[in-house]
């Protein structure tokens, strides 16, 4: 007796280790609406072009129809002997419609049907991540506008550098994540071309017109080759690249999150919805989403690089290698999509800290930079020598243990007569962040401008920025780890 899915050339049934590593139903069966909608718009093509009776066609989409209603009701038995949800669902359609089943699988294989079927999910899931992506955004921008005057410390090498504003730091992550939307977006329009009607490899003598097919699918046209259509899992790989940076943006920001509800910094505080205690200290109150969705970054990568390993030596065209391709794929785009629900989620929790944020801001000697641009815009000083004379009243401060904003004009003096009184309006924290107007800088005035551009954008409806406010700082009140 020849076996029933590969046809009279085998005479008996798989043995069962071979079932278990060539079966693939445990996690290709989620395509099953993406194959249910290319096996009717492949019959509907069939029919148009004389290949397929329209009483087969209509029999098909009717029992195709009833197989999707079946799954989505949770009563559709998918069986491992059948290994896939293509052979699943043709099954379970000859079942129900006889004969005509089998005619469904004219002019095409399991090689352009699985591309095809991936395609669609994967283009699915590109529109899905997109709007999650611009949903964050528009969550940061929101939180961006409140915080446009919160006044905290910008740094490098972890170090305290310069005063920003808590608005500007949070807009930066909705550029990064712009960047995102617009990799995936390049992703998806890369992918849409149907590989349905390639068949096995070599294209078919039927007379298809894979243009239809294409067309019904929401494709932009057919790809234009055989070979490359079956074999090609490029669409996958660019999608968990972009995956990956987008990963990688979530994780930085995370971590960020970490640092600032730490006590040592406490610059915000995360409520019980995304943090956990500790099971025998009491005080501790753990940043365990934040930390998760740092983590998630190790599977959408491991995810790329398994599969650029599975695809770098296989010559052309479809081999079963190519069947490790989805279950990696599924599990770091779901991986994606909770990590920007997560991190959504907790940018609208997150709450500042103003005056611990300022407090800090104001460290370090942090305006320095601003004496060194006054020396030369008032002064007329060269930028270099400016730099050399902020240097020695650094110096004075940290002997007289104080901040720069509280040495007297005597002290500036005996670094260089040339300063004035003058000098002392550049040293608020304040007045740094606000000096800084040049586009793209952080003044409260540019945060509110990139805010209202963003909105914009992100809803397509026009928005003017919002007018500086009197921002009101607050201690442990208004946002204070405890």
């Amino acid at each position: 007796m020849s076996n029933k899915m590969w046809g009279g050339r085998f005479a008996t049934g798989p043995d069962a280790i071979m079932e278990e590593i060539n079966a693939s139903i445990g996690f290709d069966q989620r395509l099953f609406r993406q194959d249910i909608a290319g096996s009717i718009a492949h019959a509907t093509m069939l029919a148009e072009t004389g290949i397929l009776t329209h009483e087969d066609r209509d029999a098909i989409v009717a029992g195709l129809n009833e197989v999707l209603a079946e799954i989505e009701g949770g009563t559709f038995t998918f069986s491992r002997a059948l290994e896939d949800i293509h052979m699943n669902v043709e099954s379970r359609l000859r079942e129900k419609i006889g004969d005509a089943a089998g005619r469904l699988h004219t002019a095409r294989s399991r090689n352009d049907q699985v591309a095809t079927d991936f395609k669609l999910y994967v283009r699915d899931t590109i529109d899905t991540l997109v709007i999650q992506v611009q949903t964050l955004q528009l969550a940061l921008v929101t939180k961006a506008e409140e915080e446009a005057e919160t006044i905290m410390p910008g740094f490098t090498h972890l170090q305290s550098a310069q005063p920003v504003t808590f608005g500007h730091h949070l807009l930066a992550y909705v550029e990064m994540l712009g960047r995102d939307a617009g990799r995936l977006a390049d992703a998806r329009k890369r992918l849409n071309e149907s590989p349905l009607g390639s068949a096995a490899l070599a294209g078919t003598p039927y007379p298809i017109d894979r243009y239809m097919t294409a067309e019904k699918l929401g494709f932009d046209r057919p790809t234009a080759n055989s070979l490359d259509a079956v074999s090609d899992r490029d669409f996958i790989l660019e999608t968990l690249a972009a995956a990956s940076i987008c990963a990688m943006h979530l994780s930085r920001f995370a971590e960020e999150m970490v640092i600032w509800s730490s006590a040592q910094f406490g610059f915000v505080r995360l409520s019980d919805k995304f943090t956990t205690g500790s099971s025998i200290m009491p005080q501790k109150r753990n940043p365990d989403a934040a930390e998760l969705v740092r983590a998630k970054i190790g599977r959408i990568v491991g995810a790329l690089t398994s599969l650029i390993v599975v695809m770098k030596g296989l010559p052309l065209a479809y081999s079963k290698d190519m069947q490790e391709d989805k279950e990696v794929a599924f599990d770091a785009l779901d991986s994606l999509s909770l990590s920007l629900a997560a991190m959504t989620g907790m940018v609208g929790d997150m709450t500042a800290n103003h005056e611990r944020m300022r407090v800090s801001a104001a460290a370090g000697f942090s305006t320095a930079t601003d004496i060194a641009d006054w020396l030369v815009r008032e002064l007329n000083i060269p930028f270099r020598d400016a730099h050399h004379i902020t240097g020695q009243i650094v110096a004075v401060a940290e002997k007289k243990n104080c901040g720069l904003e509280g040495l007297t004009i005597e002290d500036f003096k005996s670094v260089d007569e040339r300063i004035d009184s003058r000098v002392h309006k550049v040293l608020t924290v304040e007045a740094s962040v606000a000096a800084r107007k040049s586009y793209g800088g952080t003044a409260p005035i540019n945060v509110l401008a990139q805010a209202a551009r963003w909105k914009t954008a992100l809803t397509g409806k026009a928005h003017e920025p919002k007018p500086l406010g009197k921002k009101k700082h607050g201690g442990h009140g208004d946002g204070g780890v405890e």
